[in-house]
């Protein structure tokens, strides 16, 4: 019985042991599974992403295709281009800044800051002694005038019936040509200072006024002078009018880059504002001095802006189309579109297939972007109908 004891007593551990021994390999195996498991989730995690890219595959049914066109993507010549930015400024070209043609008090002012006038257009009145000294001179020459004509054909009828020497015919005909050129004098004077001699009233107080017109069609923009103002021809601009209707822009070009731009060449121009819209351009001047801290010449380009969207002073970035071309993929501007910052197409997989993919661009400048990364030469993209695809993806996303 003792001896039963002491072997009981022994094997107690040895049976503990097994039990933790057990135990360990019991959590290793547990361990292994979980492995395992975590591995073929891995290894099904790239199967479940193809098979969702493939769910965002758009079948299209025989009415929709004939509303869509595809074209293929083709290898073209491309211009090299060249960025900079910029600032849009007025076309001074097509600025006119209206000083006083003479002393006085301007009277009548009906143009006001950003009123778009009609070239012609009448902006003020100005009452003058200057005025009304040149309306009495005009309206006396022709009194004169008037006298010396019936003088001269009186003088000359007496002279055809021998009642007048040819003294007295000859002295009627150079008053004659005087009192004309005197006219003709008057009237150029009337007409610097703005007067329609035809239409001139030849009493009351418009003698003594004259119409102040714009020169252009365009838009106020400054104008200092005020109702009643007294003016004289050496002050400065009464108003200032612009035709927006094209506006310059002034571009930095590095020292390194001016040996590729020449006059004449296009270029776009975009802006924040509208970041959509491309603006025709043409390089009209390049400057003459370098910047000596930034190494940069300024060139100025003329830009078409029908619309009034450039508003002078806005930030403006220029591609500018060097004469060298390159050839790459290209697709037509309205086969891209923009999500979140990022440019995609729909690309042709199978006859009524397409699907969504992502592409790099650069402008092309021909209503073509150049494809930098994304597509193959080959590859048919969607062309004409780009929203209706959109608009299909949206409701199988719902």
């Amino acid at each position: 019985m003792k001896m039963n004891r002491k072997n009981a007593v022994t094997s107690f551990p040895l049976i503990a042991l097994a039990f933790w021994m057990a135990g360990c390999g019991s959590g290793a195996s547990s361990s292994t599974t979980a492995t395992s498991s975590a591995g073929q989730a891995e290894a099904s995690a790239p199967r479940e992403n193809a098979l969702s890219a493939e769910s965002n595959m758009l079948k299209l049914d025989e009415a929709m295709i004939t509303r869509i066109k595809v074209e293929e993507v083709s290898e073209q010549p491309i211009p090299r281009l060249l960025t900079a930015t910029g600032k849009v400024q007025f076309n001074e070209d097509r600025m006119a800044r209206i000083l006083a043609p003479v002393n006085g008090q301007v009277q009548q002012m009906s143009a006001k800051v950003g009123d778009i006038l009609h070239k012609g257009e009448n902006l003020f009145f100005i009452k003058s002694r200057e005025v009304a000294a040149a309306v009495t001179e005009h309206l006396e020459s022709h009194k004169d005038l008037d006298l010396d004509e019936k003088t001269y054909a009186m003088t000359k009828d007496l002279f055809e019936h021998q009642a007048a020497s040819r003294i007295s015919l000859q002295q009627a005909e150079s008053d004659l040509a005087k009192a004309k050129a005197r006219v003709a004098r008057t009237e150029e004077s009337l007409r610097v200072l703005g007067l329609d001699v035809h239409e001139m009233n030849p009493s009351g107080d418009l003698n003594s006024r004259i119409p102040v017109r714009t020169p252009l069609a365009g838009t106020v923009i400054e104008r200092p002078v005020t109702e009643g103002q007294f003016v004289q021809p050496d002050s400065t601009p009464l108003l200032t009018i612009a035709d927006l209707s094209s506006v310059w822009v002034l571009a930095d070009i590095f020292e390194r880059d001016l040996s590729q731009v020449k006059v004449g060449q296009r270029a776009e121009v975009k802006t924040e504002a509208y970041p959509e819209h491309r603006f025709m351009a043409r390089v009209t001047r390049i400057g003459d001095i370098v910047d000596p801290a930034t190494r940069t010449v300024k060139v100025r380009f003329l830009v078409s802006n029908p619309d009034v969207h450039l508003k002078p002073e806005m930030f403006a970035s220029v591609i500018l189309f060097l004469d060298e071309s390159e050839r790459g993929l290209t697709v037509p501007a309205k086969a891209v579109f923009t999500e979140r910052s990022r440019n995609f197409v729909y690309v042709r997989i199978a006859d009524r297939e397409f699907a969504r993919r992502q592409v790099e661009v650069l402008a092309d400048g021909s209503g073509r972007l150049r494809i930098s990364s994304g597509l193959k030469q080959g590859e048919k993209v969607v062309s004409d109908g780009v929203l209706l695809l959109r608009q299909q993806e949206g409701r199988g996303e719902s």
